[in-house]
């Protein structure tokens, strides 16, 4: 028989004041999988993950975690999640292996489990060799990778992180990458980001947010290929009016212009041919290449806006 999902939402839906924050979602998330959860800001994500984290209640709907629904059973739902949350709820005047004991006291970890455990997840983290060092001291970084370790040590089978590693540098970021990794197919992990590239690494699926509903589902590649198949052929150009686009956007239908650049999604389309057409028109080509799709083409193109409007 096939699992139940982990994570299964019907209708879920929030309004504040007459304000949908999110409309009828409705999201399967299998045991084991990570899903991306991607959306601009006000689109609904941290709503929905308070609401499957029994943080709030939601207007109409609901959601089952393993099970367990969370308008009639939350206390069994809390005993199967953690959750990251973008604010990190650390006590800084504590360092961290008291924070991480601390948390584990509250889950009614054993002390002899929960000892064991925090040392796990102190080398894990990476962060063993500054364990009593008061954590006020830490980098955002640092304090990131103990925020999960938080959320690990009760042993969760659903995770909610909630933009792990907003603000944080490169090096930091691609850190706490490496050890989400660590724990796909063990963990069923909810995950939002601003960052594609970060979903484009990481997630087995990513569901697009917008306006508090789901626009697009599908794994990355599957995505992409919505926009279009293969690369894209970036022309740029001077000296350009919309008559010679016009002749262009005859040969090749499915185009955009935006100052001096053009870009066709068009794997037959060749700088040749788009030359021949554009030289009648006075029109001079500067450069040229190919681009892959990539999510930043996927979510402009089904959301018209930027990531982090």
């Amino acid at each position: 028989m096939t699992p139940a999902p982990a994570i299964e939402t019907i209708d879920l839906t929030r309004s504040f004041n007459g304000l949908v924050a999110v409309d009828k979602l409705n999201l399967s998330v299998e045991q084991g999988e990570l899903l991306a959860l991607l959306g601009p800001n006000g689109a609904g994500k941290t709503t929905a993950i308070k609401m499957l984290c029994c943080l709030l209640k939601p207007t109409n709907g609901t959601a089952k975690i393993m099970g367990h629904d969370i308008q009639d059973d939350p206390l069994a739902v809390k005993q199967v999640i953690d959750t990251s949350p973008q604010e990190t709820a650390i006590a800084e005047h504590l360092n961290a292996r008291e924070n991480l004991r601390l948390i584990a006291g509250l889950h009614g970890v054993e002390s002899a489990v929960a000892r064991s455990r925090t040392e796990e997840l102190l080398e894990m983290m990476g962060i063993a060799d500054r364990a009593d060092e008061k954590v006020k001291r830490y980098s955002g970084g640092m304090k990131r990778r103990l925020s999960i370790a938080m959320a690990l040590i009760s042993e969760p089978q659903v995770i909610f992180l909630d933009e792990p590693t907003l603000g944080l540098d490169p090096q930091s970021r691609r850190a706490i990458w490496a050890h989400i990794q660590t724990m796909k197919g063990t963990k069923t992990i909810l995950h939002t980001t601003h960052y594609l590239e970060e979903a484009d690494s990481l997630a087995d699926r990513i569901a697009i947010i917008d306006e508090g509903k789901v626009v697009a589902l599908g794994t990355p590649e599957e995505l992409k290929r919505r926009v279009a198949d293969g690369q894209v052929l970036v022309v740029e150009v001077s000296n350009i009016a919309e008559s010679a686009v016009d002749a262009l956007r005859m040969s090749f239908p499915d185009l955009s212009w935006t100052d001096g650049r053009i870009e066709i999604r068009d794997e037959n389309a060749n700088l040749y041919d788009v030359a021949d057409i554009l030289r009648p028109q006075g029109v001079v080509v500067e450069s040229s290449f190919r681009k892959r799709i990539s999510l930043d083409d996927v979510f402009l193109e089904l959301t018209g806006k930027n990531l982090r409007e």
